[in-house]
């Protein structure tokens, strides 16, 4: 059995109308945003729908993490709390502007970051939170932001992998300033993916969303060079080129307009996996609240999970274990020099260790590639070869 791709046309939703959104830009003759409509029209739409004043697109997502540390607007050698599973994406725009991540451990049920772990370690240095929708998991981001306020702290919002992610009812003690009850709307930046493998694509692209005038602004210039464009030809703070072309813009409107339908596929056929897979033995199941399934979770507790990816794999299932080959708190990357020959500002750095995470990734993690094009027979082979591989360990 053949399960789509998001590498393939049979994976994605791209079709006529990305096609005409690209024609449309190409005959305009105006492929700078700069310039053109469809980019400041994809800000417009996504701060809608977000419900928040302000979007601004940028080059990757990436680069849209880099907007949200600059928004955040760490010292050298500050500190940024975040998880150690996630993208290196998440992590390498903290040490871009010379601050330090620190790694909390994780909660072992969903890989999100654990608030407890992450207020052991908020000390004089912390600037900011970076939180992860894992997998598009809702995150506890009422109570991450609760703590950033208490400590002064600017919390973000990395929702790379959480398109339309719905936050459960907001808590009687929390933050009255939460703009929306969408990841991402909560903290003080959120940022969101168009990459290939992401909900919806433009193939690389990227989108920070915030109710912060101020950020907004410290935003908007450092991803145009820092070039105020009411000013004339002036350059009012450091900045680099992270602009968002009119081609990628107007696909990308195209593609937004498909997300309601794409996150509903996911969740109906998701929701039947977990409907066939309740009482198997052995599985810790992925919540279905809120959850926007950019890949399907399973936590095994005692372990195993190496094992039956294996067998998933021979069976044509796109399922690997761990997501990472190691979390980020053990990647090679923090033995080796960050600028020319030098390690600042990680001099003497020694990454937390983790051992939840550290223990999902080794052999509790498994996760399945996740698609709107999914059918019912996917779903009933996937059950059929977990169950399986239960019944006979």
């Amino acid at each position: 059995m053949k399960f789509p791709s998001m590498a393939e046309a049979d994976g994605r939703t791209l079709g006529d109308e990305e096609v005409a959104a690209a024609e449309r830009v190409i005959r305009s003759g105006m492929l700078n945003s700069v310039w053109g409509t469809e980019v400041r029209a994809l800000e417009r739409e996504t701060a809608a729908l977000y419900g928040l004043r302000h979007a601004i697109a940028c080059s990757s997502g990436t680069a849209a993490l880099h907007l949200s540390v600059v928004a955040a607007a760490p010292d050298p050698g500050d500190e940024i709390i975040t998880t150690p599973i996630t993208d290196f994406g998440t992590v390498a725009p903290i040490l871009a502007q010379n601050a330090v991540p620190v790694f909390a451990d994780v909660d072992p049920s969903d890989g999100n970051l654990d608030p407890d772990a992450v207020a052991a370690l908020i000390g004089p240095r912390t600037r900011a939170i970076m939180a992860v929708h894992l997998f598009g998991a809702p995150a506890r981001v009422d109570e991450l932001r609760a703590l950033a306020d208490a400590h002064g702290l600017v919390l973000i919002e990395d929702c790379a992998q959480a398109w339309l992610t719905e936050l459960p009812p907001a808590l009687p003690t929390a933050l009255p300033t939460a703009a929306g009850r969408l990841a991402g709307a909560v903290g003080h930046v959120g940022c969101l993916s168009l990459q290939q493998w992401k909900h919806i694509t433009c193939g690389d692209g990227g989108i920070v969303v915030t109710d912060d005038d101020e950020a907004a602004r410290r935003m908007r210039l450092f991803s145009d060079k820092g070039w105020d464009r009411a000013a004339g030809r002036s350059h009012a703070s450091f900045g680099l080129n992270y602009r968002m072309t009119e081609l990628q813009g107007a696909v990308a409107r195209a593609q937004l307009a498909k997300l309601p339908a794409v996150v509903a596929a996911r969740r109906r056929t998701a929701e039947r996996l977990l409907d066939a897979l309740k009482g198997v033995p052995g599985l810790r199941l992925p919540r279905r609240e809120g959850h926007a399934w950019w890949l399907f979770p399973v936590v095994l507790p005692d372990g195993g999970a190496p094992e039956l990816a294996a067998r998933l794999a021979e069976s044509g299932i796109p399922a690997r274990a761990g997501y990472l080959n190691e979390p980020l708190n053990r990647a090679p990357v923090w033995d080796v020099p960050i600028y020319g020959t030098s390690r600042y500002p990680l001099d003497g750095y020694r990454p937390n260790p983790c051992p939840e995470a550290e223990r999902l990734v080794a052999e509790a993690l498994l996760v399945i590639d996740w698609n709107e094009n999914y059918t019912d027979d996917h779903v009933a082979h996937i059950a059929q070869e977990i169950t399986k591989f239960r019944d006979l360990s």
